[in-house]
């Protein structure tokens, strides 16, 4: 291993130092005091070798797609993980190994070159790999085969203390299990196993359309306990009149024979005469938001605020909450600069320890992902306090944060997230990163 004397971080220049003092959020600003990018295992030991005992923060970076500042740090080192990118697809063992800094476009792409796919992954592709692991993440086939990072077979990390362990349900299994969805407190993710499944060809997405939310959600819960379709998902729509529309989006893959639309929707109860049908290649679904990320660059929101707030609520609960919170006044922004996504989930097929939920079978993921103005800090500041208070009532219902949000958090308030979780969390990073000095930007600590 290079000894720490001999391991020099590339030169800090003023941009680079701004860029690790960002992330899509925009809304919070820590600027550190070098950022590195290695290119070996090797090097992050050195890193924390020299940061730990000095009480130096250091917190990965791969695509930036923070909220709220989860992943900067104040006066410490940034890891950019670019510099780990290699993606290695091996058809024969139909599993794939990706660096941290690889992006799920990349991943995509080597996969598909091999007719094969992960079973779950972001709808974002943009993201790096190590990112999305260290939070969990969703997509549209999550209400099958759960979070993206219940799909991983192997991890290969470096703790808090400069240490490099492999890791696994079978080997140094509670270290596995505390950096999946661990908010990076414990190890930073260097490298991921995948399993890959055989990818379609062509796709047939159906949108279809419903005024009603009970109908909706009794559609959707349908949908995702059945299986007929390979991904579901669904946004909430502003229509005439003030109301909203709500539209599952549902997937199913070409086999031998072309799907039956019949016998895939003729038994719900959207607005038959809205349906909307096409047929994609794979690929170009799983892209489906290159597009909107194109224009949003164009157009400049892209570079603007992110006040995002996600939730797990109760299915129960989730019809008259979802409606509440659309009718609340602070939540009008929603209809011309935002989104509101939908999406059912199994509890059962959610494995990750320290994924919190709500307790049942049957749950629901709320998104409302909205752009604030720019150089409006006070308009920010009142979207992320209404955050706040859609946190509080979803918490009153039993509904949970997903912490890739644009929410202040304290630490009581983690351990009230946590729960029965939160001791064994603690005592794993006392053992893991004696020095506390990962991933600070969450807050979970005083």
């Amino acid at each position: 291993m290079t000894a720490v004397s001999e391991f020099t971080p590339p030169p800090d220049t003023a941009a680079r130092l701004a860029r690790a003092a960002d992330d899509f959020g925009h809304i919070v600003t820590s600027r550190p005091l070098s950022v590195c990018t290695p290119t070996s295992v090797a090097e992050i030991q050195d890193v924390l070798a020299h940061a730990g005992p000095r009480r130096l923060p250091v917190a990965a970076r791969g695509g930036g797609y923070a909220l709220y500042g989860q992943g900067q740090v104040d006066g410490g080192c940034v890891v950019d993980m670019g510099g780990l990118d290699e993606v290695r697809c091996l058809p024969e063992e139909r599993v794939l190994v990706a660096g941290a800094g690889a992006l799920w476009s990349d991943v995509v792409r080597a996969a598909l070159s091999e007719g094969l796919t992960p079973a779950v992954l972001p709808d974002h592709l943009g993201g790096s790999v190590g990112g999305v692991l260290t939070t969990g993440g969703f997509g549209g086939s999550s209400h099958r085969y759960g979070l993206v990072a219940d799909q991983v077979r192997e991890l290969d990390v470096v703790t808090g203390a400069g240490e490099a362990v492999t890791c696994s349900r079978d080997r140094n299994r509670d270290l596995f299990h505390a950096v999946l969805a661990g908010l990076g407190q414990c190890a930073l993710t260097v490298r991921a196993t995948l399993p890959l499944l055989p990818a379609p060809a062509l796709v047939r997405r159906y949108r279809l359309c419903h005024q009603d939310p009970a109908t909706y959600f009794a559609d959707q819960r349908r949908l995702a306990r059945d299986d007929r379709f390979s991904h579901v998902c669904g946004q909430v729509r502003p229509a005439l009149g003030g109301s909203w529309d709500y539209v599952v989006e549902a997937v199913a893959p070409h086999t031998d024979r072309l799907p039956d639309d019949a016998a895939l929707i003729g038994d719900l109860a959207h607005d038959h005469d809205l349906e909307e049908i096409e047929d994609l290649a794979y690929e170009e679904y799983l892209r489906r938001l290159d597009r909107d990320e194109r224009i949003l660059r164009v157009t400049g929101e892209w570079g603007r605020p992110h006040p995002w707030l996600t939730l797990l609520l109760p299915e129960e609960a989730a019809p008259a909450f979802v409606a509440e919170v659309l009718a609340d006044a602070a939540q009008h922004g929603l209809r011309t600069c935002g989104t509101v996504q939908l999406r059912p989930l199994d509890g059962t097929a959610l494995r990750a320890p320290l994924l919190r939920r709500p307790p049942g079978e049957r749950l629901c993921l709320l998104s409302l992902m909205r752009t604030a103005p720019p150089q409006d800090p006070d308009r920010v500041r009142r979207l992320v306090a209404a955050n706040r208070a859609v946190y509080e009532r979803a918490r009153r219902l039993g509904g949970v944060l997903y912490p890739a949000s644009a929410v202040p958090m304290t630490p009581e308030d983690w351990r009230a997230h946590f729960g029965r979780a939160y001791d064994g969390l603690d005592r794993a990073k006392g053992h893991y990163d004696p020095y506390r000095v990962l991933t600070r930007g969450y807050g979970l600590w005083r």
